[in-house]
């Protein structure tokens, strides 16, 4: 398998910042590319972040466009850090796309989740099952378990010292959906009252008699930083790919779903209730 990577918000940032340089000197990307002796495609895939530009590279484009020595090595500094290695590139085999990485660096997460607890928040059993579930044909026990592992580092994120804030709305099925067996339901419903109390982490159940929603689409995340040059990012997976949203329009539309979802949903303390209920019938079935 070759090396992967995960594009950080340094790349993202980078690679806005080398953009603009070019833009506000008035030159195409072709232009700059031939007096930068590159391909059209390097100078693409650096400037929307698919490459990771070398400091020898940042330094010939600061040059070509004239940049201040501070800007200069403060770019050169950010190309440096972008090509250090996140916890996530051990498990690059699992983590192939580039969310866990803008995930390691956001301060703030709004997920909704429609039809599974949200991955920062799952058991390793309950994880187990949902990954053994997803699986079209039958794998090794090895992969399954490496899998397991791989969710249950990224989980750890939330009780860094610098964790970010996790502020999660999940519809009523998730929480009434047996996953597992059922002492293994029951210990994650009891996972997710636990997180709770966490001052880091807000979990909301949007109920069933809601009805129509402005969540009816389908599940999304919109990851927050904490520099404010660093636009927000709202991601959404599904079976034919993930896809990442960067336009400001589109983040607005996702940021009003997510405000219409949190005004239908039960308040917390009416959520951990609805949660302990849910535990508690797992126990008398």
């Amino acid at each position: 398998m070759s090396p992967t990577y995960s594009p950080t918000v340094r790349l993202r940032r980078l690679a806005r910042e080398l953009r603009k340089m070019r833009e506000e000197n008035g030159l195409s990307p072709e232009s700059a590319a031939i007096r930068l002796g590159w391909s059209r495609s390097k100078v693409s895939r650096i400037e929307t972040g698919r490459t990771r530009a070398s400091a020898s590279d940042v330094a010939n484009v600061c040059d070509l466009y004239g940049a201040g020595s501070s800007v200069r090595a403060g770019l050169i500094q950010l190309a440096k850090e972008v090509r250090q290695r996140g916890w996530w590139t051990a498990y690059a085999d699992v983590f192939t796309g580039s969310y866990i990485g803008l995930e390691d660096e956001a301060a703030l997460i709004h997920q909704w989740e429609v039809q599974l607890v949200p991955g920062l928040l799952q058991t390793e059993d309950y994880a187990r099952a949902v990954i053994s579930a997803g699986r079209p044909e039958p794998h090794d026990a090895e992969d399954i378990h490496r899998r397991v592992m791989a969710r249950m580092a990224r989980r750890t994120l939330l009780s860094r010292p610098d964790a970010p804030e996790l502020y999660a709305v999940v519809d009523e099925g998730v929480i009434r959906r047996p996953i597992g067996n059922p002492e293994s339901m029951r210990d994650q419903l009891q996972a997710l009252l636990v997180a709770a109390r966490r001052p880091n982490v807000t979990i909301r159940v949007l109920p069933y008699r809601a009805g129509a929603h402005a969540g009816l689409e389908g599940a999304f995340t919109v990851l927050s930083f904490t520099e404010e040059v660093d636009p927000d990012v709202a991601y959404v997976e599904g079976t034919a790919g993930d896809v990442y949203i960067e336009s400001s329009d589109q983040i607005d539309r996702y940021k009003m779903a997510f405000e219409r979802i949190c005004d239908a949903a039960l308040p917390q303390d009416a959520s951990m209730g609805l949660i302990a209920e849910a535990k508690e019938q797992l126990s008398h079935d």
